[in-house]
């Protein structure tokens, strides 16, 4: 059981950092696109996975975790055939939305079946290893994506085909159900499409910044500002918001939550930077791009480690975090100042990429960690779900600013001083994620002991 879930977890992983290195192959495929259309298929699965984690968990703890697993497998296999078969532009984005929505079906039931049938002893084992299945995806889906890419950008979608096949059939013999039953309450459904449409909405603002006039670039942004604060109007009045104002008001949550964010858009403007200014201006191949962006990637597991080490030995995750955001930073910046149009890999990018890797290892797992050891145990699962659907906010407009950034050079000296800009700006995210870090410890004294002894603490600590 632990494996099937581990699996399923490891696969709505892997599609979020997969497609990039396939994002300039889809771009020379479908002619016509612009940089800003191609990034609705990177955006399109993000806003939607972002949106449905806490909405598909609640309806999972109120109908039943195994359903919904189950149809979020089969929907995620179907739609990444269809992705394989697109043929044009927006009928992958299309069909990425719906493969979003069974990954987005994955997480939150697999987490929660773990969490309801391990006993307490064994809870931290468990969710540890189906954690360090997202971990394994974030490593693997680069490298794995440059050797299917040079086949056919195709191949990174049809991969899910047997894998979902085989996990599907396993998952019916093997794991349990569980719920909540009435308990649950059903979450609010229009405040979710609204969240949506709006995070939608500030992106396509976002990536038209340099094809739209100034005032309706503004005109867009506006409306989805609006929207977000409609949406969180509408949370403060309904009995079962997406995201609960009360859990907002636990310091290391709150907090947790604004640093994932700003972390996120940092990082995935970086991974995109990194895949572009390789196959773009390196003119690397899919198979050497994927292989190239590896070793920053691993590097996390292993800072992991030390990560959680620090905070046995009560280093205060605030701390780790901002360290790890630090370091982020300066491994942007030293990329940004080697590069030269020559490929010159070991000396200008893999040093500041591996600094950067050993930055993610002790931010983004802490950060993770943190987030729910302060609430409530019957609110961990919700708690993770509104972290990671944060985490897929600032994913969206990580991507949605890179683009703008970079904009349409001619020209190796402009693309030059685009990426340029474009990495400092990334490194500005970081430093002030690295702030914002720091009001993640909390304000009450920590246990004496390095061991939890919570049921939440142990879940927590382990993921």
């Amino acid at each position: 059981m632990l494996a099937v879930l581990s699996v399923a977890s490891f696969m709505a992983g892997l599609d979020l950092f997969i497609v990039n290195v396939a994002f300039d192959e889809i771009g020379r495929d479908f002619t016509g696109g612009s940089m800003a259309d191609l990034s609705w298929v990177l955006n399109a699965y993000a806003i939607v996975f972002a949106a449905l984690l806490v909405p598909l968990g609640r309806l999972a703890d109120r109908y039943g975790r195994k359903p919904v697993l189950i149809a979020g497998l089969v929907v995620f296999t179907a739609a990444s055939q269809a992705c394989a078969m697109a043929p044009d532009l927006w009928s992958l984005v299309g069909f990425r939305v719906l493969q979003a929505v069974g990954a987005a079906a994955l997480i939150p039931t697999s987490l929660g079946l773990l969490l309801s049938v391990y006993p307490a002893a064994r809870r931290g084992g468990a969710v540890r290893i189906w954690s360090a299945s997202a971990a394994l995806a974030a490593a693997a889906g680069p490298a794995v994506g440059g050797v299917l890419v040079d086949v056919s950008w195709r191949w990174v979608f049809e991969i899910n085909i047997p894998i979902g096949i085989a996990v599907t059939l396993l998952a019916l013999r093997y794991v349990p159900d569980s719920r909540e039953g009435a308990t649950a309450r059903i979450p609010d459904l229009p405040g979710t499409a609204v969240l949506t449409l709006a995070v939608a909405t500030l992106a396509l603002g976002l990536v038209k910044i340099n094809d739209w006039p100034g005032e309706q670039t503004t005109v867009v942004v506006g409306a989805a500002l609006l929207g977000i604060a409609w949406f969180w109007l509408r949370s403060l009045r309904h009995p079962a918001p997406v995201i609960e104002p009360s859990l907002l008001a636990v310091r290391t949550f709150s907090w947790s939550n604004v640093t994932v964010l700003l972390f996120s858009v940092a990082f995935a403007a970086n991974l995109l930077l990194g895949v572009l200014w390789m196959q773009q201006v390196w003119d690397y191949s899919p198979v050497r791009t994927g292989l190239a962006v590896a070793p920053g990637p691993l590097m996390v597991p292993i800072m992991a480690i030390v990560a959680g080490k620090m905070a046995a030995a009560r280093v205060p995750a605030g701390l780790i975090t901002a360290v790890g955001c630090t370091l982020c930073a300066f491994g942007v910046v030293l990329i940004a100042m080697s590069l030269g149009p020559a490929p010159a890999y070991t000396t200008e990018l893999l040093p500041g990429w591996l600094i950067g890797g050993t930055g993610v290892g002790l931010a983004l797992p802490t950060i993770l960690s943190a987030a729910a050891v302060d609430l409530p145990p019957h609110r961990y699962a919700t708690g993770s779900a509104v972290v990671n659907m944060s985490r897929q906010i600032g994913t969206v407009l990580g991507v949605s600013l890179a683009v703008a950034a970079l904009g349409a050079p001619a020209g190796y000296a402009e693309a030059h001083d685009a990426y340029v800009n474009a990495w400092l700006m990334v490194a500005g995210f970081m430093v002030i994620a690295a702030i914002t870090a720091l009001g993640m410890n909390p304000r009450r004294p920590q246990p004496s002991s390095p061991v939890p002894d919570t049921e939440t603490e142990v879940v927590a600590r382990a993921s």
